[in-house]
């Protein structure tokens, strides 16, 4: 196995499908992200907007991963882009814990046309060094299977020089 952890928040379970696939590439632990707030049906769709929006939290449930986060060589976090912005549980942990992380590389999934590419750059906020790597995927959409295979490319040869 690697020293590759892959977390992930997933509303609809497109981020959860992309994030298991990667691991499994990479013969990474996988970790979900959740809160104890309600996210489903169109209530649930505003609320997620809302808060990607807002500057609060809510505090995330407990997770366990096998080692201490600063262990890992690489961290994937895996987010849905909620109002051109990365989900708010994502943010909690990227606030809380992105210090620990020695390397990061992120996986966002969009409904839209758009890539939301400026969502790395807000992620990086609440990280101690920027993200080493990155892809925006549109799940079902033509070219996704490409673009997940070019991170899988990036992530191996970032894991060779690690």
């Amino acid at each position: 196995m690697s020293n590759i952890l892959c977390m992930y928040y997933s509303r609809t379970g497109n981020t959860k499908k992309a994030m298991e696939e990667i691991a499994q590439e990479v013969g990474a632990e996988l970790v979900e992200l959740r809160d104890d707030v309600v996210r489903s049906g169109w209530k649930g769709f505003l609320r997620c907007g809302m808060d990607a929006m807002g500057k609060s939290t809510a505090p995330l449930c407990p997770y366990e991963t096998k080692k201490p986060l600063d262990a890992y060589d690489l961290v994937i976090v895996g987010t849905p882009v909620w109002a051109g912005r990365c989900s708010s549980i994502v943010r909690t942990f990227l606030k809380e814990h992105g210090g620990e992380l020695k390397n990061v590389a992120y996986v966002a999934t969009r409904a839209s046309e758009s890539k939301h590419e400026s969502v790395f750059k807000q992620m990086d906020l609440y990280t101690s060094r920027p993200h080493a790597a990155a892809v925006s995927l549109r799940c079902g959409s033509v070219g996704c299977a490409f673009w997940q295979e070019e991170f899988l490319r990036q992530v191996r040869a970032l894991e060779e020089s690690l």
